[in-house]
């Protein structure tokens, strides 16, 4: 009776997995039957259309319409601003938590309330403030590139990061790192061959957030830059939008949803034995 239970139960489990699965996957296997739909609708009546070809994702990769700009210079745009803003969040956040969690110095509360705070704020509520800011710090000319664009979005996503870190760096035993310094370690030596390889889950995550941000990045690059050879793939799949309907390229505008998403896919998949491993407990046990 209890076999057939157990039977039953992992039947129900497995039905529930298929179904939820297929929701999850409906809205891909959509935008994959509109990109290889050569009647260009928004719409497809099946899941492999008729005449279904490759051509959208040719039309792309030689020059998305109606861009003036080829693939190529939107792909370098959005790597720039993905692996900049990732790499110097994680570099600037993570000496910041350090610093907020293994030290004491005035202004030290006061500081990760204001990051809290900033959190909160929605990110359009500072375009304004970082539209002049940048101006006179840059100049128009700068603000008008990839440079601006990234500067104002470490600058939104470094409360984040340091908020994120400080959490994951508090987790980790001074008595590491103690018995390193005993051990004739300098405080380099500890931060750099103790903490950050412990840290490293945190570090994923941070890096992850952090290149999302800059890859998918809409708002401040279409405030900011008006000049077409700084354009990023997010703003050329927004400018495929046409007044109407009838008036947008369906099937490129759905092969380049799938590009732009393909490199996060990657990223997230390289990262994620750091996303899911515990090294800190290994640390301790160690």
């Amino acid at each position: 009776m209890l076999a057939k239970m157990t039977w039953r139960r992992q039947l129900v489990s497995q039905v529930i997995a298929i179904a939820v699965l297929a929701i999850v996957l409906f809205p891909v296997l959509w935008i994959v039957s509109m990109a290889i739909d050569p009647r260009n609708i928004s719409r497809p009546t099946s899941l492999i259309p008729p005449g279904a070809s490759l051509q959208a994702f040719i039309a792309i990769f030689e020059k998305p319409t109606p861009n003036p700009v080829t693939f190529a210079t939107l792909f370098r745009n959005s790597a720039l601003l993905g692996v900049g803003v990732s790499l110097l969040t994680v570099l600037v956040g993570t000496t910041a938590a350090y610093a907020f969690s293994r030290f004491r110095f005035p202004g030290r509360e006061a500081g990760m309330l204001g990051f809290v705070l900033v959190l909160m704020l929605p990110s359009v509520a500072t375009v304004a403030a970082l539209f002049v800011l940048l101006n006179i710090v840059l100049g128009p000319q700068l603000r008008n590139s990839i440079l601006g664009v990234g500067l104002a979005m470490i600058a939104g996503a470094l409360p984040f990061a340091i908020w994120n870190m400080k959490g994951f760096i508090d987790t980790i035993p001074k008595d590491l790192e103690e018995a390193a310094v005993i051990d004739g370690a300098n405080l380099n030596q500890t931060f750099f061959l103790i903490m950050l390889p412990l840290a490293l889950p945190g570090l994923a995550v941070t890096a992850l957030f952090g290149f999302m941000a800059g890859w998918t990045e809409f708002v401040l690059s279409w405030q900011f830059i008006s000049d077409p050879q700084w354009f990023t793939l997010a703003m050329a799949l927004y400018g495929m939008q046409g007044q109407y309907a009838s008036n947008t390229p369906w099937s490129q505008f759905a092969a380049m949803s799938i590009v732009v998403s393909i490199p996060i896919i990657i990223v997230f998949f390289a990262l994620q034995r750091y996303l899911i491993g515990g090294l800190t407990v290994g640390g301790v046990k160690g």
